[in-house]
């Protein structure tokens, strides 16, 4: 994996986290208090730990299949994983503003439903290029199809 890749995804990703956390400072407001959650919602602390590890594993994993599918002579395929994660990227930052931000909880939903389609599709590329890889992204679709019926249980106590 070549340093300049990862600086790019590793900046991507940060820029992602940096955009979500603006977004996602309500989460210590009075609004955020008083909505109703499900039992199964995870305490306020796991997520400045999940969330750190999930933006690694996405820079991290990207990187090499990039320079795989470059080093391969894919050079096409290579943009289209670039383009995969720079529209996920785009959805996973969406989210908190959409929540958070705009409080709109039914369509929070749906984002991170598509925040979960988008993260399996990329775990499904890494995946056909280097089956590893593909393996270690796995926590991030499973995260968001988490927080995706997180999401929709929230909205559904909520309306």
């Amino acid at each position: 994996m070549r340093s300049s890749t990862l600086s790019k995804t590793a900046g991507a990703a940060f820029v992602t986290a940096a955009l979500g956390g603006l977004a996602s400072r309500p989460a210590q407001s009075r609004w955020y208090e008083r909505l109703k959650k499900p039992g199964f919602q995870p305490p306020r602390q796991a997520f400045p730990i999940v969330w750190p590890i999930l933006y690694t594993d996405i820079a991290v994993v990207s990187a090499s299949t990039i320079d795989t599918l470059n080093e391969r002579g894919e050079a096409e395929k290579a943009r289209a994983y670039t383009r995969a994660l720079a529209a996920n990227l785009v959805l996973n930052a969406s989210w908190s503003w959409v929540f958070f931000n705009r409080r709109q909880l039914g369509a929070s939903a749906v984002v991170a439903a598509a925040l979960t389609a988008s993260s399996a599709d990329l775990a499904r590329r890494a995946a056909k290029v280097n089956a590893p890889a593909g393996i270690a992204l796995a926590p991030y679709p499973l995260w968001c199809a988490f927080a995706t019926a997180l999401s929709t249980r929230i909205w559904q106590l909520n309306r």
